[in-house]
C-alpha cells in the first residue's frame, strides 16, 4: 500500500509523539508499504518543503507559518501535488488535533481511506473548553478507522462517538535490544556529582504539568529529610513551566540544587544508560496516554513508581511489576518514594524482573507490528 502519515512532530523533534510517529512509520515501511510522512518544522522557511529518506520512509518537512490555518492550507496544496504523483491508498493522522484533522479532510477530498491515531493528550485537551470539541468529534466520526494507544483512551473515544464504532487499540512498544538491564555506569553518577550513598530518582521525557511537575519539588524535600537524594530529569523541563521550580528554589535553594537535568538526549542508548543508573524511576502523571518512558524503564529492569493515570495501569500491575500511586494521592509522592525504595531487596528484584517480562510479552516491536498488520488487512475489506 501507499500510505501517507501526517505527524505534527517527527525526529529530531523531541517527545513521545515524535518517537511513536517515527516508530510506526518505520514499522509500516517494514511491512512492505510505500510510506511518506508530512511533518512540520520551524527550521525551514514557511511553506518550503525539504524531502529526504530515512530508513525507507520518505520524509517531507514543511516550514510552518505563524498560524495553523495558513500552514494547513499550504499543506493541503502540497498533498494534492504529492498525491497526483504517488496515488495514496491510505492517509494516517498521528495525533488528532492538527494531523488527524488534516488527514481526514485530505482523505475525504482525495477519496481515500483515513486513519486517525489518538495518543492521549489530544483527546484530553480537545474534550474540555477551550478545546474544540466539535472538531474532535468530526475527526473521529469522519475517519474510516480510529486507533488509540490504550484501552482507557478507547473508552473515552467511544463516549464521544458511540459504542458501535470500533476503536483499534495499538499499544506503544520499545526495543528491548536498546533498553535492557545492565550494570549502572559509575561515570554517570560521578558526572552528576552524586555521593556513593545518594539516592537517584529518575524521570524520563519532557517534564511538564501533565507529567506531575508540580509534585516533584515537595516530594524531593520530603525524601531529603530522611535520605540523601537527587532527582534526575532525563530530558528537559518545559520552558514555560520552569517558573514553578524557580519559586521553589527561592524557598529551598539547597534542595533545588539536587534537581538535575540532562537536557535533551538524542540517543536512545544514552537514555537507557541514564535509566539504569537510577535507583527508582517515577512517573507521577496527572493524565497520560501510554508513556514510552515507563516502558523503557521497565525494559531496563528499573524499579518504577507511577500514577494510575491514562493507560499506565495497563502496563503496571501494582506490586507485581511496579508500584502504583493513585493520581488522587500524588501529594503523597515523597512518602511513596520512601516506601518503595525501602522495600526489601528480594521484592525489588522480583518487581524489576517482572517489569521486563511484561515489556517482552506485550509491548515489543513484534507485538506492535502484529497489531498494525491486522489493521492493514482491514483496509482491503
Amino acid at each position: 500500500m501507499k500510505i501517507l502519515i501526517i505527524c505534527e512532530r517527527f525526529p529530531p523533534d523531541i517527545g513521545g509523539l515524535a518517537t511513536s510517529g517515527s516508530r510506526i512509520a518505520s514499522c509500516l515501511s517494514e511491512l512492505d508499504n510505500d510510506v511518506h510522512v508530512l511533518a512540520w518544522t520551524r527550521q525551514l522557511a514557511p511553506g518550503s518543503v525539504n524531502t529526504s529518506e530515512i530508513n525507507g520512509v520518505k520524509l517531507h518537512r514543511m516550514g510552518r507559518f505563524s498560524n495553523w490555518d495558513l500552514t494547513m492550507q499550504h499543506s493541503l496544496n502540497f498533498l494534492d501535488w504529492l498525491n497526483d504523483r504517488v496515488k495514496f491508498d491510505v492517509t494516517w493522522g498521528h495525533y488528532l488535533q492538527v494531523a488527524g484533522f488534516l488527514a481526514v479532510m485530505f482523505g475525504r477530498r482525495a477519496g481515500i481511506k483515513s486513519v486517525v491515531s489518538a495518543r492521549g493528550n489530544d483527546v484530553d485537551q480537545m474534550m474540555f473548553p477551550p478545546g474544540d470539541f466539535a472538531r474532535l468529534k468530526w475527526v473521529l466520526d469522519m475517519a474510516d478507522f480510529v486507533t488509540s494507544v490504550s484501552s482507557e483512551l478507547s473508552e473515552k473515544i467511544k463516549m464521544i462517538i458511540g459504542n458501535d464504532r470500533t476503536v483499534n487499540v495499538i499499544p506503544n512498544a520499545v526495543d528491548p535490544n536498546i533498553f535492557y538491564p545492565d550494570d549502572s555506569d559509575p561515570e554517570i553518577r560521578k558526572s552528576l556529582g552524586l555521593n556513593d550513598e545518594e539516592l537517584l530518582i529518575g524521570f524520563s521525557g519532557e517534564l511538564r504539568h501533565k507529567k506531575g511537575l508540580a509534585f516533584f519539588p515537595n516530594a524531593l524535600s520530603e525524601v531529603r529529610k530522611k535520605l540523601s537524594a537527587s532527582i534526575l530529569v532525563i530530558g528537559e523541563i518545559r520552558a514555560r513551566e520552569r517558573s514553578n521550580l524557580s519559586a521553589f528554589a527561592a524557598e529551598d535553594p539547597e534542595t533545588a540544587e539536587r534537581f538535575l537535568s540532562t537536557g535533551h538526549v538524542e540517543d536512545s542508548a544514552e537514555v537507557a544508560k541514564y535509566l539504569r543508573s537510577c535507583d527508582l524511576v517515577v512517573q507521577p502523571s496527572v493524565w497520560d496516554g501510554m508513556p514510552n518512558s515507563v516502558l523503557e524503564a521497565m525494559a531496563c529492569e528499573c524499579l518504577v513508581l507511577a500514577s494510575d493515570a491514562g493507560g499506565i495501569p495497563e502496563i503496571i500491575e501494582h506490586e507485581k511489576n511496579g508500584i502504583i500511586l493513585p493520581k488522587t494521592e500524588l501529594n503523597h509522592l515523597g512518602e511513596a518514594i520512601i516506601e518503595t525504595i525501602s522495600l526489601d531487596q528480594n521484592t525489588k528484584d522480583c518487581l524489576r524482573r517482572s517489569a521486563r517480562e511484561t515489556v517482552l510479552k506485550s509491548f515489543s516491536p513484534e507485538n506492535e507490528a502484529s497489531c498494525l498488520g491486522k489493521l492493514l488487512n482491514r483496509f482491503s475489506d
